[in-house]
């Protein structure tokens, strides 16, 4: 370890959860201690009140390269397979936590995503990658078989074929590649990056954070769900939202021809500046 914060999760007036990967030196490699603080930074998403959005960042030249592999070769034998138990379990963790969550989680990347990074990419909602962002599974290449979902996630966004392509083949490929296939969500210029990424997770947190979560959950669930069941289960959330605060404001405000104020029925907001590090050295 180099003795720097891992993560830090940050909360402001605006309702979106700021969650930055800080290993700079490292490309935001995922060592124990980065997965156990991305794992303490989604719980903490998960307990503030006020959290409609959630946007995840890598500092420095890369989003996220990987696993670390300078920690694991420190280890061998059965405790390199606690070791890779324990920090697959908290990387995991993280992502059923982020993936439960009713706020939308957007990813900003930028120079490299590669395996775990790839990963959390694709995890996101909507993923954001500067023009000149680069992807690759990377996993095989070292041996390796993948984690961070990459192999349930990927097929279902890009299909099976592309998938096997890039994990088997290990292909890098450019932002606009990744936007064709349908892992990225929108390519935009390295320098614009950061402040459209900010937008979006903003115009998000200022939205139906009920509805967004009973969509993720339809989206998700209709990939392997039969029709049936799936009209079932939107009549039900559709329901739902139309008896929240969230569903009686939005009717509202269309009917009195104003912007509905989504944030401001029955939800609290995180204290101004209010800021939340987890660190692990």
């Amino acid at each position: 370890m180099d003795g720097t914060m891992s993560v830090t999760v940050s909360f402001h007036d605006d309702g979106v959860a700021h969650v930055e990967l800080c290993r700079e030196k490292a490309g935001n490699a995922i060592d124990l201690a980065t997965a156990t603080g991305l794992l303490e930074a989604a719980r903490t998403c998960e307990s503030t009140d006020g959290v409609r959005a959630v946007l995840l960042t890598g500092r420095g030249r890369s989003f996220c390269v990987g696993g670390d592999l300078r920690e694991f070769v420190r280890f061998s034998g059965d405790r390199l397979a606690a070791h890779l138990v324990e920090v697959t379990d908290a990387l995991h963790g993280a992502l059923r936590v982020f993936a439960g969550l009713d706020a939308p989680l957007v990813a900003a990347v930028q120079g490299a995503a590669a395996g775990a990074g790839l990963g959390l990419a694709a995890a996101a909602d909507l993923t954001l990658a500067a023009s000149d962002a680069t992807f690759v599974a990377a996993y095989t290449g070292i041996g390796y078989s993948p984690d961070a979902g990459v192999s349930w996630s990927l097929p279902r966004l890009v299909g099976r074929k592309r998938a096997l392509d890039l994990l088997l083949t290990n292909r890098r490929i450019t932002a606009p590649e990744a936007a064709e296939m349908g892992l990225v969500s929108r390519v935009v210029e390295a320098d614009r990056l950061a402040d459209t990424a900010e937008e979006t997770a903003v115009a998000l947190a200022r939205g139906a954070t009920g509805a967004f979560g009973a969509t993720r959950r339809l989206v998700a669930e209709g990939l392997s769900a039969g029709l049936d069941a799936h009209l079932d289960a939107e009549a039900r959330h559709l329901t739902e939202a139309a008896v929240s605060a969230e569903g009686r404001e939005g009717v509202a405000a269309f009917l009195a021809g104003r912007s509905p104020d989504f944030a401001g029925v029955g939800r609290t907001r995180p204290q101004s500046t209010a800021r939340f590090v987890t660190e692990f050295k």
